[in-house]
Formats: C-alpha cells, sequence, structure tokens
C-alpha cells in the first residue's frame, strides 16, 4: 500500500469499487503554492467510503485516495486532454474550483515540472494499484466489475444547468460496460425515490473510459451522485445519517443488480 497516494481494502467479490476524488491531503509543498479557498477542499467526494461501506462489507475490493483532487486528479488523463470538449471541466491539476476560485496564488497554476512530478508521485501509484486489482480479480472470477464512485454539488450553474439528477450513471456512451449489466443497473431503478439519468452531463471520466474493456472481461460504470442525497453540501460538509439512510439501499440494489448480470455472463 502506498498510504501517501490512497487506501486500499482487498476483496473477494469480482467487483473494484475505486473512488478517486475521496482524498483531502495536500502535500506541504503544494500547499505554499495555493490559495486559502484551496484549503478548503469543497471539491472532494466526500464521504464516500462511509456512503459504500456495505460494499466493503460485502466482499468488494475498495480503492480510495488520500491525495487531493486540487493536487492532482487521479480521474484525468495524464496527459492533460479535457473529456468533454467545448464543455467547462477542471484539468489534470486544476487550477481553480468548480465555482471558478482560483486555487494558485501566482495565478497560472503549477509548472510542467511539478506536474510532472505531480504525475510519478501520485497519479501511477493510483493507477498502478487500479490496474492491478482489476488484473487480480479477473484471473479468479474470470471477469470483473469496476464501480466508479463519485459526487458532486447539486447547483453548479458554472459545470450545468440547473439541478443534476441525484443519480447520474457513466458508461461512456454504452462503451465500457456490458449492455445486459448495464440494463440490470438501470431496471433496479424502478420504484425509488431519487431521479437518476444514464449517460447525461457525467458520461463517465477517464477511468471509466481507459479500464471499461468489455470485450476483455472487465465492466465500468460511474456513478456521479447529488451530494444532497447523504450530506449538507455546505461546508463543514457533515455527513446526514438520515438522508444517506434514504439513498444507501439504492446504490446497493444498483450494486447486486450489476454483480447478478456479471455472474450470468460468459467467462
Amino acid at each position: 500500500m502506498n498510504s501517501a497516494v490512497y487506501e486500499f481494502h482487498e476483496g473477494t467479490l469480482p467487483l473494484l469499487v475505486s473512488i478517486p476524488h475521496l482524498g483531502t491531503e495536500i502535500p506541504g509543498d503544494v500547499r505554499g503554492q495555493l490559495t486559502d479557498v484551496a484549503g478548503v477542499v469543497a471539491d472532494t467526494d466526500w464521504h464516500l467510503d462511509r456512503l459504500y461501506d456495505f460494499a466493503r462489507s460485502a466482499g468488494a475490493s475498495v480503492l480510495g485516495a488520500t491525495i487531493s483532487r486540487y493536487v492532482i486528479d487521479l480521474n484525468r488523463p495524464s496527459t492533460g486532454e479535457s473529456l468533454y470538449p467545448g464543455q467547462t471541466t477542471t484539468g489534470l491539476c486544476p487550477t481553480e474550483t468548480f465555482r471558478g476560485e482560483p486555487l494558485y496564488r501566482n495565478g497560472t497554476g503549477p509548472s510542467e515540472a511539478d506536474k510532472a512530478q505531480r504525475l510519478e508521485r501520485y497519479w501511477q501509484p493510483y493507477h498502478a494499484k487500479l490496474q492491478a486489482e482489476l488484473a487480480r480479480l479477473k484471473s479468479l472470477h474470470g471477469h470483473v466489475l469496476l464501480w466508479e464512485a463519485h459526487s458532486i454539488a447539486s447547483l453548479l450553474p458554472r459545470l450545468f444547468d440547473g439541478k443534476l439528477p441525484d443519480l447520474n450513471l457513466g458508461t461512456h456512451s454504452r462503451r465500457s460496460c456490458d449492455p445486459r449489466i448495464v440494463d440490470a443497473v438501470t431496471a433496479s431503478l424502478a420504484d425509488q425515490p431519487f431521479t437518476w439519468v444514464h449517460n447525461g452531463r457525467f458520461k463517465g471520466g477517464f477511468i471509466t473510459r481507459e479500464y471499461g474493456q468489455p470485450e476483455h472481461g472487465v465492466y465500468a460504470i460511474q456513478l456521479e451522485m447529488c451530494q444532497s442525497t447523504y450530506m449538507n453540501e455546505a461546508a463543514p460538509f457533515e455527513y446526514r445519517p438520515d438522508l444517506a439512510a434514504k439513498v444507501k439501499p439504492v446504490v446497493q440494489g444498483m450494486l447486486d443488480a450489476a454483480l447478478g448480470a456479471l455472474r450470468s455472463l460468459p467467462r
């Protein structure tokens, strides 16, 4: 385990839950470059390790980042190109928050040497572990489901219009997952109280697009949840057990449905 980058729990199911934006740590050499706004780490995918504790208890492997996305975004390509051309988004080493607030005192962001160092120290170890665990689980089970766990504030006018649907499934326009798994997941969302969409504003980030390879027995689904479904969206971003108790069974139902469909597929 590389404790500077991630925490990892090894499971037995053919399921890896990846949480690349869970981290809040900002190393000292980076913190000195950042504004006070950055120290709030508002764009963290808060508390998802707690929300997905049922998956870990059931036997899933769980990989969660400890390093903040403000240092380097583990769900962006190492080359830095945009996954959503023409739309406002943040980059590999973000220079502003989701709300457009500057993160760097110098106004320009990290140097190319800084970016290269962060790729080596933080991005590469997370992806190496992700790849190794997918390979291990596939060797044990013949195929594996990668569940990309994300959350975001429900209202961010700079990134999308109006309120985001509560549950946003992304499968790279159905390229990252077998349709039988996708159909089982969406069928599980009938008769539940939360709004949802498949391949809407969020179609899956780099990890979903890169590692979801149905032809090789690796199936990837991203779930971007509105944080309003389980927590307070304003600082200090408290977890809300009363809200989480309503949405956790829905998320668990999606994962159970996905695993059920996975088991029915030929290996």
